[in-house]
């Protein structure tokens, strides 16, 4: 049961969203036990592997150029860096790496190449990996999907209706199309949306709408809440109660039993009973470490307090899915055969090379 038929238009969608919140928690948790076990939470980290310098204007985020909010921007990291950090995250009970870079589109050059041997290197480790890395084609898709990336997330942010008011430089249909492509690629796909930026509650609605009227819905579904940043167009948006965010969560796992409902942003605004709430109305996921991105989130050792209080186990990787199979990558082996010609060619002119004499009289 990818979708719950119970729930299937917006009408009912709505009226199951306003449910008594105790009622509405208890029917998500129930649902949740059916098709999950419980007491397992996915650990997850992001890293943000290119910082800054986006050309979007997504209203909600720090990482867009035109907006001026004191973020250091930062070429991409080294393949070596991000290996040493997936090793970090998975030492500390992660299973899983989304590597998310501040880009508009995937471009093919040499970043893209460096992005797709860390998909590679960190699926090696035994991580599931994650990217997100702004509007990709098909083929960018099918080298993703080769290197052994398990899922690509893509996010819808809100309703089709509100989406406007939040971005103007790039269309509702074009995240549509990735979602697409990646989906088409056998690459398990994670989009969901951000609460709090002044949507209406039919806005919410609609966003789970619009995955309702997949042919498959997403995998697993982030649930965000904004953290308003100052020099951003929402940035005296008013913190949405922890209230919403548990409501929204419980909405959203009734609706799709089977796909992973993650709890992402804002968890450094809930309390712990608040998290708690979350997890019984089926939250299956949370990142783990001090940033997403580039915004606050609770470190490692308050998450692993969380769970020891909660009795909650960190959930194992590929346990939705089995382990992609990294395969050599043509550009990348291409590269590499070309690097190691120069490089005995330089090691031949060096045995060959003889020093011109010169006769002084």
């Amino acid at each position: 049961m990818k979708v719950n038929p119970a729930y299937s238009t917006k009408e009912q969608l709505i009226e199951l969203y306003n449910k008594p919140l105790l009622e509405l928690v208890f029917e998500a948790a129930s649902i949740h036990r059916q098709f999950h076990n419980p007491r397992e939470v996915q650990m997850s980290s992001l890293l943000s592997i290119k910082t800054g310098g986006c050309s979007e204007d997504c209203g909600y985020c720090p990482q867009a150029a035109r907006y001026n909010t004191g973020l250091d921007a930062h070429k991409l990291m080294s393949v070596e860096s991000v290996i040493e950090q997936a090793k970090n995250a998975k030492a500390n009970g992660s299973s899983r790496l989304c590597m998310g870079a501040a880009w508009r589109e995937v471009r093919d050059n040499k970043d893209f190449d460096s992005v797709v041997e860390m998909v590679q290197e960190v699926n090696n480790l035994g991580m599931e990996v994650c990217c997100t890395l702004g509007m990709m084609n098909e083929d960018q898709a099918k080298r993703l999907k080769n290197a052994g990336l398990f899922a690509y997330n893509h996010n819808l942010d809100t309703s089709k209706d509100y989406y406007k008011d939040i971005i103007s430089t790039r269309e509702y249909e074009d995240r549509l199309q990735t979602i697409e492509n990646a989906r088409k690629a056998g690459i398990t796909v994670c989009s969901g949306g951000i609460i709090g930026m002044g949507e209406a509650v039919e806005d919410r609605v609609g966003l789970l709408m619009s995955y309702m009227e997949m042919e498959t819905p997403p995998n697993s579904i982030p649930i965000n809440a904004l953290v308003a940043v100052e020099g951003t167009p929402l940035e005296d948006q008013k913190p949405i109660e922890q209230w919403e965010l548990i409501r929204m969560v419980a909405t959203t796992r009734i609706a799709f039993p089977e796909s992973i409902v993650r709890l992402s942003a804002g968890r450094t605004k809930m309390s712990l009973e608040g998290q708690a709430l979350c997890f019984l109305a089926g939250a299956g996921s949370i990142f783990a470490g001090d940033k997403l991105l580039t915004t606050p989130n609770p470190e490692f050792n308050e998450d692993k307090e969380m769970f020891d209080i909660l009795g909650l186990n960190p959930k194992k990787a590929f346990t939705e899915g089995e382990q992609p199979t990294t395969y050599p990558d043509e550009v990348l082996e291409k590269k590499k055969k070309a690097a190691e010609l120069r490089a005995q060619q330089l090691d031949e002119g060096s045995k060959n090379f003889q020093a011109r004499k010169i006769t002084i009289e």
